[in-house]
C-alpha cells in the first residue's frame, strides 16, 4: 500500500505579492493528480529487482514506493519522464506506451 499524499488546495494569486518564485510545492505535496499528459508508463518487473533504490532516489516527483515485499510506482502523480528506467542498473523498468 503506498503512503497517502497530501492533495493541497489550489488558489490562484490575486496579486504580485502571492506569486511564487522556485518550487511552489513542498515535498510529497501535489496540487492535483496527474493532469493526462503522460504518454509513457512506467512498469517494474519485481523478479529481476534487486531493490537498490536508485529509482526511487532519482524519481522527480517521489512517486516510487517500497512496500514489504516490492517497489511500486503511484501513477496518479507520475509524470512518466522515464528518469526511474534510465537509472536502474537491471534495467527492470520500462516504459511501456498508455
Amino acid at each position: 500500500m503506498l503512503k497517502p499524499r497530501h492533495k493541497k488546495d489550489f488558489k490562484p494569486p490575486s496579486n504580485w505579492n502571492e506569486l511564487h518564485f522556485g518550487s511552489s510545492n513542498d515535498v510529497g505535496v501535489l496540487p492535483t493528480v496527474n493532469s493526462g499528459f503522460r504518454t509513457l508508463t512506467p512498469i517494474i518487473d519485481a523478479g529481476n529487482c534487486i531493490k537498490c533504490m536508485l529509482c526511487w532516489v532519482y524519481c522527480p516527483e517521489g512517486c516510487i514506493d517500497k512496500t514489504e515485499a516490492d517497489l511500486q510506482i503511484d501513477l496518479d502523480y507520475c509524470k512518466g519522464c522515464g528518469i526511474c528506467a534510465h537509472e536502474c542498473p537491471k534495467k527492470c523498468i520500462k516504459m511501456v506506451k498508455e
